[in-house]
């Protein structure tokens, strides 16, 4: 395929375009390359160069991440910009980034891999953000303790909820005032990637549980997904490169 064709599919599974006016991250092909097709596309969180560095080792003429090598405003090529970018070029390797498409998406998404992660069921969408719901909800097969989900799911708590949990939601990422949404819908457990100091006391004083399941590792269900959807649906080699940070 050439990068005008992966573009395209990109896109029409993603619908970069619906996010247009409420995500300001540089959705889609964020450095190109001069290869007439890709045979490899690499998949990662981050936009890094030790990425950069795994998927060329690996043949990867694309490389597709979550979180891209440029954001909302326009960046001067200096410092580590300037040797990724460098990296990029000496390597011919091309960069395609998704933001919140990726999170919200019903098939491929964060949230949705989280949901399923969990055995949840009656998945429905949850959380909103600049009117559009990038999360999702759902019921428990069966009421669990916090200390089960954790086996699945591990992570920080704020164990404040219930005995028995029957009712998550999921927004991945950094979005933990988002559990303020959770507590107005009544849900047990709320889970996200990163904490917040100021939630603390809203969420004891509100009687609801609190997963940080890592800003990184909530964000790799939607990269993996991709991946093999990519690969299943046009015969594209795939390869999911993993370098978590921890957070």
């Amino acid at each position: 395929m050439t990068l005008a064709e992966l573009d395209s599919w990109l896109r029409g599974v993603l619908d970069l375009a619906a996010f247009e006016a409420i995500d300001p991250s540089r959705n889609g092909l964020q450095v190109s390359s001069t290869a007439e097709a890709v045979r490899k596309v690499a998949f990662a969180v981050d936009a890094s160069r030790e990425t950069f560095r795994r998927a060329a080792e690996w043949g990867a003429g694309m490389l597709f991440v979550h979180h891209g090598i440029i954001w909302d405003r326009p960046e001067r090529l200096v410092g580590t910009l300037f040797e990724r970018v460098r990296l990029l070029m000496e390597k011919n390797l091309a960069v395609y980034a998704v933001h919140l498409p990726l999170d919200q998406h019903p098939e491929v998404g964060n949230n949705i891999g989280i949901a399923r992660h969990l055995g949840l069921k009656d998945v429905a969408p949850f959380g909103s953000f600049k009117g559009v719901k990038i999360g999702f909800r759902g019921t428990l097969p069966a009421p669990a303790h916090l200390d089960e989900l954790l086996r699945k799911l591990p992570g920080r708590t704020l164990p404040f909820g219930p005995e028995l949990i029957r009712t998550v939601g999921v927004i991945s990422g950094g979005a933990p005032w988002e559990v303020l949404q959770a507590v107005d819908e009544g849900l047990d457990l709320y889970v996200t990637g990163e904490s917040s100091h100021g939630i603390y006391h809203h969420c004891l004083e509100s009687r609801i549980h609190v997963i940080f399941a890592g800003h990184y590792q909530s964000e790799s269900f939607g990269v993996k997904a991709l991946s093999e959807k990519l690969s299943r649906d046009t015969g594209l080699e795939t390869v999911y490169i993993d370098v978590p940070t921890g957070l």
